[in-house]
C-alpha cells in the first residue's frame, strides 16, 4: 500500500449552502365572556427553502419561537418568532374574541369572532409566502379558524366554529428523517369555538392545529402541537394556547459535520443528508 505524504490529507469540507425550516411560534385562541364563538390562532410563519449559503467559522444563531398563551377573556396573544441567521418566520396572530379590535395579524392571522373578520397572514410579507389569512366571522356567531402555512381558516357558519386552516408539507422529509411533524405538516391553524353549548366546534388543520372548544366546556378547546407551530383553539370557555415552533436545516453527508453547536440540537444522518434539528434556542458553526 502506498503511503500519503504528510500534509497531502484534507477531510470532508464544510457545506457551502444547506436547506433549512423554520416555524415559528402559533398563535393563542381567544376566549372568554362575551357574545359569540371566538377565534382559533393563526399558525406560526411557515418558511423552507435550499441553497441557503453559510459560512465556515461563523456562528449562526438559533431561535425558537414560543406558542402565544391563550386568551382569557380576551384575544389570544400572538406566537413569538423563529429565526435561523438572517431567515425569521413572524408568529402566529392570536384569536379573536368578541368585538376587540386587538391586532392579530402574523405568520398566519388568527380567526375572527361576534362579526368581525381574521387577521392577515403573511405579514410582514415574504416570497413564498409564509402563511394564510384566518376566516371570518362577519354575520355569524360562531368563531372563525386561524389561518395555516397552506390554507386559509375557515369561515364560521351560524354558530358554528371554523376549521383551522391547513399546514404545510413542501418538503416532507423533514418529518420522516427527523421524527417530527404531524404527518409531515407544520404551521395548522387553530378551530374556532362554537357559540353555545350544542353547536359544533372547528377543527385544528392538519400540521398541529389546536381544537376550537364550547362555551360550556363540555368540549374543550386543544392547544397546538409543540414544535409544530400550531395556532391554539379558540372557546368562548376556556381556549388553549399555541404550540412552539421549530427550526430544522440539512445538507448533503458528503460535507463535514458542524464543529460545535448549542441548545442540544438531534442530529440525524440519513437518506444522504445531515439534519440539525433544535426545538430550543442555540447556533451552529460549520
Amino acid at each position: 500500500m502506498q503511503a500519503i505524504a504528510a500534509g497531502t490529507w484534507t477531510g470532508p469540507a464544510a457545506p457551502s449552502t444547506v436547506e433549512y425550516l423554520v416555524v415559528a411560534g402559533g398563535g393563542g385562541g381567544g376566549g372568554g365572556s362575551g357574545n359569540g364563538g371566538t377565534g382559533g390562532g393563526g399558525a406560526g410563519g411557515y418558511r423552507t427553502a435550499s441553497g441557503f449559503s453559510v459560512s465556515a467559522g461563523s456562528a449562526i444563531t438559533v431561535t425558537v419561537g414560543g406558542g402565544g398563551p391563550a386568551g382569557d377573556g380576551s384575544f389570544g396573544a400572538k406566537g413569538t418568532d423563529s429565526v435561523f441567521s438572517s431567515i425569521t418566520s413572524t408568529g402566529g396572530g392570536g384569536g379573536r374574541k368578541g368585538s376587540d379590535t386587538s391586532t392579530i395579524n402574523g405568520g398566519s392571522g388568527g380567526g375572527g369572532s361576534e362579526s368581525y373578520a381574521g387577521g392577515t397572514g403573511n405579514t410582514p410579507s415574504t416570497s413564498p409566502s409564509q402563511g394564510n389569512n384566518g376566516g371570518s366571522s362577519v354575520g355569524q356567531s360562531g368563531g372563525s379558524g386561524g389561518g395555516g402555512a397552506g390554507a386559509t381558516g375557515s369561515n364560521a357558519s351560524g354558530d358554528n366554529g371554523g376549521n383551522g386552516g391547513a399546514g404545510s408539507n413542501s418538503n416532507s422529509t423533514w418529518a420522516s428523517a427527523t421524527s417530527t411533524g404531524d404527518s409531515g405538516y407544520y404551521a395548522g391553524g387553530g378551530g374556532g369555538g362554537a357559540q353555545d353549548s350544542d353547536p359544533d366546534y372547528g377543527n385544528g388543520g392538519i400540521g398541529g392545529g389546536g381544537r376550537g372548544g364550547r362555551q360550556d366546556n363540555s368540549v374543550a378547546a386543544v392547544a397546538g402541537t409543540a414544535n409544530t407551530g400550531g395556532g391554539g383553539g379558540g372557546s368562548r370557555g376556556t381556549s388553549a394556547a399555541g404550540g412552539s415552533g421549530i427550526v430544522i436545516i440539512r445538507y448533503e453527508d458528503t460535507s463535514a459535520a458542524a464543529v460545535s453547536t448549542t441548545g442540544s440540537p438531534t442530529i440525524t444522518v440519513t437518506g444522504g443528508y445531515r439534519y440539525y434539528t433544535w426545538t430550543g434556542n442555540g447556533s451552529i458553526t460549520f
